[in-house]
């Protein structure tokens, strides 16, 4: 699964409302990349989308290049290196979660009101999806 942020196309709306600041999200997520991790989980750079660049829009790892954000994502591949996780978070209050695990595909879009809930939702999708991780011995 590639990490991609999607949004809605090049047909974007670009006047996005700013529901959510992604800067509180972002460390949100930085706040667990050490429990992933030493769970066995393996997350990837947390990325953003500058909504005033140019569409297609690159995916950033460093935030000080993006003037606008409007959306901050992960991808989390589990110790189980097969299931995977995606989430990603706009700034107008939604979410999209996608995962992979064993035979079963999942894509959701929640809203979001704040960066405590979108902390919940970190949770639980990494708990629903990947588990409680640790790597077998020799794996």
């Amino acid at each position: 699964m590639d990490l991609i942020h999607m949004g809605s196309g090049s047909g974007e709306d670009r006047s996005m409302d700013h529901v959510i600041d992604l800067d509180r999200a972002a460390a949100e997520i930085t706040a667990r990349l050490p429990t992933w991790t030493a769970a066995g989980h393996d997350p990837g750079p947390v990325t953003w989308r500058d909504g005033g660049a140019p569409w297609p829009q690159r995916l950033e790892t460093d935030r000080t290049l993006v003037a606008a954000p409007d959306s901050v994502g992960i991808r989390i591949l589990g110790a189980d290196a097969w299931s995977e996780l995606q989430i990603v978070l706009y700034r107008g209050g939604w979410a999209d979660l996608d995962a992979l695990t064993g035979d079963e595909v999942v894509a959701e879009g929640p809203r979001i009101t704040g960066r405590e809930e979108f902390g919940r939702l970190l949770d639980s999708a990494v708990t629903r999806f990947l588990g409680p991780g640790r790597r077998p011995a020799g794996g």
